[in-house]
């Protein structure tokens, strides 16, 4: 169950923080079993680099497609931070044409991806994979919410969440070390869902993700904040205001005396 009414990110928005996030990644020809990819990045012009294996399938056809490239879908899995009876927080699937980056394009190209993710997989193109591009034609993503398909120009449009790469170090830490915090924030839950096992979801600018592990099943419940926040300062006033911290209210007021 999701609570899909209360604020949060856009379709556009969680597929660019999941794309951020996301440490699995495949590649899939029609008729050939899909290949781990190892660098997966959205360019300016709307389509994305990748790195796959340079004496794989992917690598091989589409070389000997030439100009005509090849279609292909890349899978990427975002997985929760902690480990949940159901780790996959959500799918996306992004389908188009895929080429060969031309020699004379290469090292601008790595040197635009490398500026956005150093990714250490970057330094072995041309020895262990090969940069090809991947023309978007769809993009479509699946969560506990459903399936949602999202337009290009949104996708260029919108922006990782500024927390995301903070995000699984912080939640593995308040789960590990500050249960305290995970138990204030799950008294905000509605009541039936307060007997299962709370587990910290996810975390973005727009509030706090629980994970209920239920008799009855998994339950997602959004907690969201008063408004968006920007940095590490503003979350963290918003997190204390979610919980009820007395320490917040105190602090205002004693600022506006």
């Amino acid at each position: 169950m999701t609570l899909a009414t209360t604020p949060g990110p856009t379709t556009a928005e969680r597929i660019r923080s999941a794309c951020m996030r996301a440490q699995s990644a495949l590649i899939a020809l029609d008729g050939a079993e899909p290949e781990t990819v190892g660098v997966h990045h959205l360019l300016a012009d709307g389509s994305f680099a990748v790195a796959v294996p340079i004496n794989g399938v992917a690598a091989g056809n589409v070389v000997a497609a030439g100009a005509g490239g090849v279609q292909a879908v890349l899978e990427l899995t975002d997985y929760a931070p902690l480990p949940l009876r159901e780790p996959v927080r959500s799918l996306v699937w992004i389908r188009g044409r895929m080429f060969s980056v031309p020699e004379a394009m290469m090292r601008a190209t790595l040197d635009v991806v490398a500026a956005e993710d150093p990714n250490p997989a970057l330094l072995q193109v041309g020895t262990e994979y090969a940069l090809l591009r991947l023309e978007i034609d769809s993009v479509v993503v699946a969560d506990a919410t459903g399936a949602e398909s999202v337009a290009l120009g949104a996708l260029l449009e919108a922006r990782p969440d500024p927390f995301c790469a903070m995000e699984t170090c912080w939640l593995r830490h308040i789960d590990s070390d500050h249960r305290d915090i995970v138990d204030r924030l799950a008294a905000k839950l509605p009541r039936p869902l307060r007997g299962g096992q709370v587990r910290p979801l996810g975390l973005d600018r727009y509030g706090v993700r629980l994970r209920v592990e239920g008799d009855d099943g998994d339950h997602d419940v959004r907690l969201p904040f008063t408004r968006p926040v920007d940095d590490v300062t503003g979350l963290s006033q918003a997190i204390r205001i979610l919980m009820g911290c007395p320490f917040v209210n105190g602090l205002r007021a004693r600022r506006t005396t």
